[in-house]
């Protein structure tokens, strides 16, 4: 199998299947100014907002394998799920996780690995602008 569709296998896993990171709870109540000033930052920060345009550049890889109906990876042995109209968040939320680690799929955690935050959000926006 030639590296270029080993990638884009990767690729497409990992938007198929979907992880469930979480975004952290805001607080309930304010917390005192000078307890911790960097959890106030950390909880501000706002979650890239996707630009199709740009995702569809990204996403040559991932139609090699999330592109055809019916198709099986060979390593591992998995069903490769098609995409094309997911819920952004859930794209998200797998790419995500297979950058941290938290999901488990060799190829599309290399291929996440080299995406940015910004480089998720653009392929969410383009995948689920798909029909």
């Amino acid at each position: 199998m030639r590296p270029l569709t080993i990638a884009a296998l990767a690729l497409t896993t990992l938007l198929a299947v979907g992880a469930h990171a979480q975004q952290p709870a805001p607080a309930a109540t304010p917390a005192a100014p000078a307890a911790t000033p960097a959890a106030p930052a950390a909880a501000a920060a706002p979650a890239a907002k996707g630009d199709a345009a740009r995702g569809r550049e990204l996403v040559f890889t991932c139609k090699g394998c999330h592109g055809v109906t019916g198709y099986k990876n060979a390593y591992p042995n998995y069903h490769v799920p098609r995409i094309a109209g997911q819920n952004p968040t859930y794209l998200i939320n797998a790419l995500t996780g297979y950058k941290q680690g938290t999901r488990k799929h060799p190829t599309m955690q290399a291929q996440a690995q080299s995406f940015s935050e910004q480089d998720i959000a653009d392929i969410a926006a383009y995948i689920s602008s798909l029909k």
